[in-house]
């Protein structure tokens, strides 16, 4: 026994690692050095404008001027505006109205381009036309059609007869509210019909013909195929058709400017014309501060009726 002791090799030291080693060699660190510069930039451009914009809506800053602290009379004064909640008002009518509008024709215009027909490369280009035109760009040119004196709608109706003069378009509120409308869905279908294509595109051909075999008629591949495999997508694009269009600015503000008797001003609109054109900074910021809870519950109910479909994740449906 004492000469199997002699003769036994002595273990090999465990070799020792630093701690800066050990952090070089962990993945959760390399991780968080790549996402790093991500973070700061969204800290930097998203983060701090958000804090800053709450920020001044606690306070009575103005242009050329700084604020002090005034609590909740910002949103004390705009609960007792008449012309806040009538901008309240045009932002949900407009969000809803054209949201509804966007997904319909939108969804229509998918399941027609994923059929075969011919020309369908260049007929899906021209789909997109509208969506990639600058939107001041397309505002002007709906503010043309709808002018009062220049519009060719009331040229043409003229001409043929069925009116004596020209339609004030832009100047009555409720035809004023039905023409952004419009030129909203004109700019948003084409966003909302590409990206349903692309996850038309997605669906396997083979589902369609066992349930054409099986006789399925053409609402019941559609209600139990094409529907319940579009749900992700629709969830997504509608979360960011209805985010894009609750802020809209650029075209309300080229086409109208809030007007006639503030009967379009959207809160994105108001928050512009009190904050910047008028110099309120707070109570500007408070208007758009009141934005955020509309936002955050468009992105709840997306989330929440993603989280219901996890069965097309490999999980159980909640």
């Amino acid at each position: 026994m004492a000469h199997t002791a002699l003769t036994q090799p002595a273990p090999a030291a465990i070799p020792t690692r630093s701690a800066w080693q050990r952090v070089r060699a962990s993945r959760g660190w390399a991780g968080f050095w790549f996402m790093l510069p991500t973070a700061l930039i969204l800290g930097l451009f998203l983060a701090y404008p958000l804090l800053k914009g709450i920020w001044l809506s606690f306070t009575n800053a103005r242009i050329g001027r700084e604020g002090v602290f005034v609590g909740l009379e910002n949103y004390e004064w705009l609960w007792d505006d008449d012309v806040f909640w009538l901008s309240v008002f045009n932002t949900c009518l407009y969000t809803a109205v054209a949201s509804v509008v966007k997904f319909g024709v939108g969804l229509y215009l998918a399941l027609l381009l994923n059929k075969n027909m011919p020309f369908k490369s260049i007929i899906r280009s021209i789909v997109l036309i509208p969506f990639v035109v600058p939107t001041v760009l397309s505002a002007i040119a709906f503010w043309w059609i709808f002018d009062s004196q220049f519009s060719i709608i009331s040229w043409s109706l003229r001409h043929l007869g069925v009116i004596n003069g020209n339609i004030d378009f832009l100047g009555e509120p409720a035809m004023a509210r039905a023409c952004v409308i419009f030129a909203n869905i004109w700019r948003g279908v084409p966003f909302i019909a590409i990206t349903l294509l692309a996850g038309l595109q997605t669906v396997s051909p083979s589902l369609y013909e066992a349930a054409t075999l099986d006789g399925a008629s053409n609402w019941q591949i559609f209600s139990r195929i094409t529907l319940p495999l579009l749900t992700p997508i629709i969830a997504v694009v509608m979360t960011f058709s209805v985010l894009f269009t609750f802020t809209d600015f650029q075209l309300i503000w080229a086409m109208t400017r809030g007007g006639p008797v503030n009967a379009t001003h959207l809160m994105a609109t108001l928050s512009y014309q009190r904050g910047i054109l008028s110099g309120t900074l707070g109570e500007g910021a408070a208007i758009a501060t009141a934005m955020v809870p509309f936002l955050l519950a468009a992105i709840g109910i997306s989330w929440f009726g993603l989280q219901r479909r996890a069965w097309q994740s490999g999980g159980n449906d909640r």
